[in-house]
């Protein structure tokens, strides 16, 4: 189905169409382009798009938006980002979706892949949401740009680092809907406190349309400071959580054979029984959330339970997978995204929770943490000893107080990189282990999940 085609691009962006085209997609990725799809060569201080545009074209590109002439298809535009965010908005303008935002500290990718899956169960083929963790001032607009104007409803994923950044992008999204998973320690670096990561997320709320919902975590300890940041802007607001009090919560959960959770909730005044596919209580309240922002668009409750059962690991959050090791296997969850120490904790406790011979860990250093940065990194030692983890490497220079707790507390090294932690795993893993891969991308953490997959480790 067509996109776009140059006459719309051009109205939309004040450009110049060279010829006639139509496409099915968009990317500003010169390797992610497919047969169809729109390539916008953008300009930034690293690289320059437009010395990719022969590889776009070579790839299957139907046209391009370029603030340089060239020799194929396109819009010539003055400046290619001022393009790509003009698209976005003319994405927003001419569809009749139900718009859900989805911020959070931790969560906003699990829970905005968790709410599509929930809601595309009931109207096949027609949500949207942002792919992979296109959430910043690039991947949003993008991921606008790529909705059809057909959609019934869309879900896109809103990150930040610094104060500012959301209010900007909720104002392009538009919201009916806004979420916020919760409020922790992330990017403390650039944060003078956590209420300041508070004050920064509550900015979803400033873009909501008319009548819109604020859905905020009851149990949180910034609760009050969300509600009071979504009051001037929401028409209604909903608390999710485990604690007596949230208008959606949990009445009973319990652990499932497989390591999921069947959970009991109360949305209101009615109920709902389901099963979550995912294990941990992080993604209980995951999925409370998702039942109040499928509730708030007149979703298909009953089928959204039905697709949390459904619901697989995604890379780098949660997947798993098990790996031949000597005369047996072991079990291995991929969490190496990214890592904060909320995040940690979650996992941490959903490693403890396995059955196996042995728990081990291979845990990166958590970045963005600012002058506590130690402090943060040594405080896992306890949910590392809750667990039952007596083995592990830890990863990275910042790591390193972390390191200095766990002396005499187990089998625990130290390495520099994590192509030191990739061997250090080789010689340590054994038959019956189940463990736990996680740290803060810049890492690397995820070329150690490669290895195991493939059999190179």
């Amino acid at each position: 189905m067509t996109l776009w085609t140059s006459d719309v691009i051009a109205a939309a962006t004040g450009g110049t169409a060279s010829a006639p085209f139509s496409v099915t997609g968009a990317t500003f990725d010169s390797r992610e382009v497919t047969n169809g799809d729109l390539f916008i060569a953008l300009t930034g201080e690293a690289t320059d798009g437009h010395r990719f545009l022969p590889q776009a074209f070579e790839r299957g590109a139907a046209g391009a938006i370029v603030s340089q002439p060239c020799d194929q298809p396109h819009v010539l535009v003055a400046d290619t980002m001022a393009a790509l965010e003009a698209l976005a908005r003319a994405a927003r303008a001419r569809t009749d979706a139900k718009i859900i935002g989805v911020t959070g500290s931790v969560g906003k990718t699990g829970t905005k892949e968790a709410l599509f899956a929930a809601l595309d169960r009931g109207v096949p083929g027609e949500a949207h949401r942002s792919v992979k963790s296109y959430n910043n001032h690039t991947g949003v607009p993008l991921s606008l740009a790529r909705m059809p104007a057909e959609t019934r409803f869309g879900v896109f994923e809103m990150g930040m680092n610094h104060a500012g950044e959301l209010a900007q992008l909720t104002r392009l999204v538009r919201p009916h809907v806004a979420i916020v998973t919760t409020v922790a320690s992330a990017h403390r670096e650039f944060f003078d406190s956590e209420e300041a990561i508070a004050d920064a997320k509550g900015e979803i709320f400033q873009g909501l349309e008319p009548g819109g919902v604020a859905i905020v975590p009851y149990d949180n300890i910034h609760r009050d400071r969300l509600l009071a940041a979504a009051a001037p802007y929401a028409a209604r607001t909903v608390t999710f959580g485990l604690e007596k009090g949230a208008d959606v919560r949990a009445i009973e959960t319990m652990r499932t054979a497989n390591g999921g959770t069947f959970v009991t909730a109360a949305i209101g005044a009615r109920e709902l029984s389901f099963t979550i596919s995912q294990p941990g209580m992080h993604w209980v309240s995951n999925c409370l959330a998702l039942l109040a922002a499928v509730d708030a668009v007149g979703g298909d409750m009953a089928l959204a339970g039905l697709a949390l059962a459904e619901l697989g690991g995604l890379a780098g959050r949660g997947a798993r997978f098990s790996v031949p090791v000597g005369a047996g296997e072991a079990l291995v969850i991929d969490e190496s995204y990214n890592a904060n120490p909320s995040s940690m904790r979650a996992t941490l406790a959903v490693l403890g929770a396995e059955q196996a011979a042995r728990k081990i860990v291979v845990l990166g250093e958590m970045r963005e943490l600012g002058v506590d940065s130690d402090a943060y990194h040594a405080a896992l030692a306890a949910p590392i000893a809750a667990a039952g983890v007596k083995a592990g490497i830890l990863v990275g220079e910042r790591i390193a107080p972390l390191a200095n707790a766990l002396e005499g507390q187990g089998d625990f090294v130290h390495v520099a990189d994590a192509a030191a932690a990739r061997a250090a795993l080789s010689a340590l893993l054994m038959p019956g282990d189940a463990v736990l891969i996680k740290g803060s991308n810049g890492v690397g953490l995820a070329a150690v999940v490669a290895a195991l997959r493939s059999g190179t480790l």
